[in-house]
């Protein structure tokens, strides 16, 4: 009796000049880190909720954005600061608040996730 392994080939049939081809357009490794950290940044249910809400309220405090995902607001922080890490959010200050919004790339990759399109900024 025989394995079946229908997710490999069975001999080696490389067609080197195409493979070549596309491991020369392939990104590098510092490109695929980045994207795959973008990706795990948004892979959390509570910082999912966050980003769609900094798109649709364009800049937020911490205490707004509380609010809208109903979160403790030192969860959101929390949060909010792994968006900004992953390059997905920016924050600036203003007076004592700190306001928070979505990158062009938060923008995107929200948009590709969430199959809408994230409102622009108010």
């Amino acid at each position: 009796m025989s394995v079946e392994r229908p997710d490999s080939c069975d001999l080696l049939c490389l067609d080197l000049p195409v493979a070549e081809e596309i491991r020369a357009r392939m990104p590098q490794l510092p490109g695929l880190e980045q994207a795959a950290a973008a990706a795990k940044a948004l892979a959390d249910p509570t910082r999912l909720g966050v980003a769609a809400a900094l798109a649709e309220g364009g800049e937020l405090c911490v205490c707004d954005v509380s609010w809208v995902v109903g979160q403790a607001q030192n969860l959101v922080s929390h949060h909010l600061r792994q968006l900004r890490t992953a390059g997905l959010a920016t924050s600036r200050r203003e007076g004592r608040l700190v306001m928070y919004g979505l990158t062009e790339r938060g923008r995107h990759l929200l948009e590709t996730l969430l199959g809408t399109t994230a409102a622009e900024p108010a």
